[in-house]
């Protein structure tokens, strides 16, 4: 997938609203689209709107959810810090796990929501949770493995909430809409992301003035991934890196 987008020159904002992806026969079937064969991945346009960009690859929501249930706050997280560069402060010491939380008075199963609804009760878990939980729930239709439901425990999932800006969302395209719609923090984050990896070091205070230089150049160019490619590569920092010294045998032994 990010291959295909830095071949095909794409804007970086495809990363999050890409209505196609990159498919086998394996993962179609597992997505629930027909008509791929084979196991050799190939690009694929959605459907529908239950997908898009990498908040509906499974890899990623495999990776955000626990071995036995899905996990809103642990996907809310992710994308604080991954795609928004901003990380919540760990919860407060005490605090139970939702599996340790109170069940109904009913006997039945909570649902995820219900769960995190005792957590938020709490003010000193409630700052944090207003900001994560409606991005995680707006990712809940989606299971632990990523494959779209509608119910969870036998209850319809109820999955509305509020972006940090005041936007209902409530669907995962609503989530991605919210969040394209506010580019700057997004595209921010990917340049320090890409800038990192290019320098092979965690990006410092002292690398913001490239990086506010970048993306604003970028932005002028529709944010295409070549011109934060160039960015990256033609600046002082990735420029004037120590490269160890190797002998002249190759052996690396200087």
């Amino acid at each position: 997938f990010f291959n295909g987008l830095v071949r095909e020159d794409r804007i970086a904002l495809e990363l999050y609203s890409a209505d196609y992806t990159y498919l086998n026969e394996a993962l179609a079937k597992h997505y629930g689209i027909s008509g791929v064969t084979g196991t050799h991945f190939r690009k694929v346009q959605y459907p529908d709107e239950t997908r898009r960009g990498i908040l509906g690859h499974g890899s990623i929501l495999t990776l955000t959810s626990h071995a036995n249930r899905t996990s809103p706050v642990l996907r809310g997280k992710w994308v604080l810090e991954v795609l928004l560069g901003s990380p919540p402060p760990p919860p407060p010491p005490g605090i139970p796990d939702l599996e340790e939380t109170e069940g109904s008075e009913d006997g039945r199963l909570l649902t995820t929501r219900e769960r995190m609804e005792l957590h938020r009760s709490s003010p000193s878990c409630n700052s944090c949770h207003r900001f994560m939980d409606p991005i995680g729930l707006a990712l809940d239709n989606y299971d632990v493995t990523g494959r779209w439901r509608i119910r969870e425990n036998g209850m319809l999932l109820d999955t509305k909430g509020e972006f940090y800006d005041g936007t209902v969302i409530e669907t995962p395209s609503e989530l991605q809409e919210a969040l394209v719609k506010r580019p700057i923090p997004l595209v921010r984050t990917f340049t320090e992301n890409l800038m990192a990896y290019a320098l092979g070091r965690r990006v410092e205070y002292y690398d913001q003035p490239t990086i506010r230089s970048i993306t604003a150049q970028a932005k002028q160019d529709d944010y295409r991934m070549s011109s934060f490619i160039l960015g990256v590569v033609l600046s002082e920092a990735f420029r004037m890196q120590k490269v160890d010294a190797v002998a002249d045998d190759g052996s690396g032994i200087k």
